[in-house]
């Protein structure tokens, strides 16, 4: 079946990945920037043009759409996500489709000392005689969440065109802000209505994730005292030099995203701006249990008294806010997704691996908030950087996958 399914998957990522669609934490708007509206309409769009029933863009920025089951059974939910990071260029995206891998190392038109190399990347070795999508070398290629937004697209077309594939109500969700934390709306559960759903904003084939992190977002704001330098002498409090000393003092050798694997968690700092007379500094904090999360919110307010009481005519403030949980906290409740999902994949000859996420997805949330949503592969790889890419043929496999679990959920019981 999965040739049947590469062109127009190629065609799908190739089409939606060139169109700028970040999102932007700074901003209060949902969807957090304007540029989203280009997917989400255009997605809306085709949604009605496949033939898809109730079709909506939402006033939180979600298209939602139904495919009328073709007999009774579960309504099933599938999300995927139109923003693209805003950690690393994502405008002018160029998607460029290298036919038939050979295997060798993959360079980058517009960053000829840029390489993909199968020596430090062993999944591409697996992907020889596939076709890769990649961007030219300047931007992310937006396969996250694009791939998954390809994969439902393909697979919604499918089933609407071939009625006789058997499968209940199917629920569409594309969603904005997910990189951000925002892409849950807490309108959403009620009006997607689905009994349970699937986010396909995975990596490697046979992915099939019911465990993710949890998640508080962090803002440090320090004041200093502000005066002409030449003046300072003794009155003088650099917000720069505070600002730095929050940030050694923190675990450096520990406790960061590149000295930590498996399920340790970490305190990340994001971004840092400002002057000597007030800074700000963004971080996230993940781990896989609350205690822990807690205690890395804990650490980071610890350091800022510490770096206040250092210098007390200084003012630090500390902000934690929540952004998800562990989706395990609640799908170990009810495994019967995760199991569905499972018994799809190895159908298809595909071992299914659940690992913990080191991120998040909106099934997190959706999960948290009353709609069991493991999250499923797509194929993307090295997300968020230039050297994301993504094989078209473990795409196809991904969208099998979501047909083959909404056939799944209506067979009869054994």
């Amino acid at each position: 079946m999965s040739a049947t399914f590469d062109q127009e998957l190629e065609d799908r990522l190739v089409r939606y990945t060139a169109i700028d669609s970040q999102s932007n934490e700074d901003s209060t708007t949902s969807p957090s920037t304007t540029i989203q509206f280009d997917m989400l309409r255009l997605l809306e769009a085709e949604l009605v043009e496949i033939g898809a029933h109730n079709v909506e863009l939402t006033d939180y920025g979600v298209v939602l759409a139904t495919i009328p089951g073709t007999v009774s059974g579960p309504t099933i939910g599938f999300l995927a996500h139109v923003d693209t990071a805003p950690q690393y260029n994502a405008t002018r995206v160029k998607p460029r489709v290298i036919r038939g891998y050979n295997g060798g190392e993959i360079t980058y038109p517009d960053a000829p000392n840029l390489i993909l190399s199968p020596d430090e990347f062993p999944y591409l070795a697996e992907k020889v005689g596939q076709d890769i999508v990649t961007a030219s070398g300047t931007t992310l290629l937006g396969a996250d969440d694009k791939a998954g937004v390809a994969i439902i697209m393909t697979a919604a077309r499918h089933m609407l065109t071939n009625p006789d594939v058997p499968h209940g109500p199917i629920r569409i969700a594309f969603t904005p802000d997910e990189e951000i934390g925002r892409g849950v709306c807490t309108e959403l559960p009620k009006d997607f209505a689905a009994d349970f759903a699937y986010t396909f904003d995975g990596q490697a084939i046979g992915e099939i994730e019911y465990e993710s992190f949890s998640a508080d977002a962090a803002i440090v704001i320090i004041k200093g005292v502000s005066i002409h330098p030449g003046l300072a002498t003794g009155k003088m409090v650099s917000a720069i030099q505070l600002a730095s000393k929050v940030i050694t003092t923190l675990p450096q050798a520990t406790m960061t995203p590149d000295t930590t694997a498996d399920r340790d968690g970490f305190i990340h700092s994001t971004e840092m701006c400002g002057d000597a007379a007030e800074m700000k500094i963004k971080f996230i904090l993940r781990d896989f249990e609350r205690d822990g999360l807690a205690q890395k919110g804990q650490l980071l307010e610890k350091v800022c008294a510490a770096v206040q009481a250092s210098e007390p005519r200084c003012k630090i403030t500390c902000t934690i806010k929540p952004q998800y949980r562990n989706m395990r906290y609640w799908l170990e409740n009810d495994m019967a997704p995760v199991h569905l999902a499972c018994d799809a994949a190895l159908a298809q000859g595909i071992n299914p691996v659940s690992v913990p996420i080191r991120g998040g997805t909106d099934g997190s949330r959706l999960t948290e908030l009353g709609v069991p949503t493991p999250n499923l592969f797509t194929g993307m790889q090295n997300i968020h950087g230039p050297l994301e890419w993504i094989s078209v043929q473990d795409m196809a496999k991904a969208t099998e996958l979501c047909i083959s679990i909404s056939r799944f959920a209506v067979r009869p019981q054994q």
